[in-house]
């Protein structure tokens, strides 16, 4: 069910799907896509975080609407994306940001867990994206940026919240996007981001216990926030003139130890 501001926008306004959008680096990605002035649309499980953060969208004087869905559900992928264009009549920025950890082994995770893993993680990046592309291309093309891990690149190791089913999925991210920016250039950009250690509001056990060794361990000195992750994806969603397709660009303030 969607919810709307009770203000109209201005017809040219962009918008922007953000999934995972209610809390921590999702929330973040819609401030500041919110604040270059881009009309939002948030996708998420978690109501009460949503409608706050719908709620500051609006005090920022941007039209929002609000989807309560599992993004691993193909069939309510497409549904939102009608509902974006009943609404808005297009969708120039699509952040594929839900996703979920796994701190499960190989000889103990059950083939359920598996396989959820890899569709809140993975198969959610591509239902948005087939649902929304034809959106996109009608309006004359958009950006796409989706949130992969340095677990993809340092398969979590022993440190890492989440091993090797997580790990897996957002490879895979990588994989899909330099797939898709050769199949939907040159009129959508597709990226990805590959966040290191990220303390959100929320938290989790590695930057609760963690912290501050784990800062020792980044050469800027500190973990990062949902703010930094945010601005990286704010540019490759809003940059002019933009010649980056392709790419899984780590922003980890340079973790040289894991």
């Amino acid at each position: 069910m969607a919810t709307e501001s009770p203000t109209e926008s201005p017809i040219e306004s962009k918008v922007a799907l953000v999934t995972g959008g209610a809390r921590g680096i999702g929330r973040g990605c819609v401030h500041a896509l919110a604040e270059r002035g881009h009309d939002i649309v948030i996708v998420d499980m978690l109501r009460p975080e949503m409608e706050r953060t719908a709620a500051e969208v609006q005090a920022m004087g941007r039209a929002v609407m609000i989807e309560e869905a599992d993004v691993a559900d193909h069939a309510r992928a497409r549904a939102i994306a009608a509902a974006v264009q009943a609404r808005f009549g297009r969708c120039d920025v699509l952040v594929n940001n839900a996703g979920r950890g796994n701190p499960t082994g190989i000889l103990e995770i059950t083939e359920e867990a598996f396989d959820r893993t890899i569709a809140v993680n993975l198969k959610s990046c591509f239902n948005y994206i087939q649902a929304l592309v034809p959106l996109m291309q009608a309006g004359g093309g958009g950006r796409i940026v989706s949130m992969s891990s340095l677990n993809a690149h340092t398969g979590g190791v022993t440190s890492a919240v989440s091993k090797f089913s997580y790990a897996a999925a957002k490879a895979g991210i990588i994989g899909m996007t330099r797939a898709l920016a050769k199949e939907l250039g040159p009129d959508i950009a597709i990226n990805c981001v590959c966040p290191g250690v990220i303390e959100t509001e929320v938290g989790n056990s590695l930057t609760k216990a963690r912290g501050p060794e784990l800062a020792k361990k980044i050469m800027l000195g500190r973990l990062g926030t949902p703010a930094d992750v945010a601005q990286l994806v704010a540019f490759l969603a809003t940059a002019e003139p933009f010649f980056i397709t392709g790419q899984a660009i780590t922003i980890d303030g340079f973790q040289w130890e894991i």
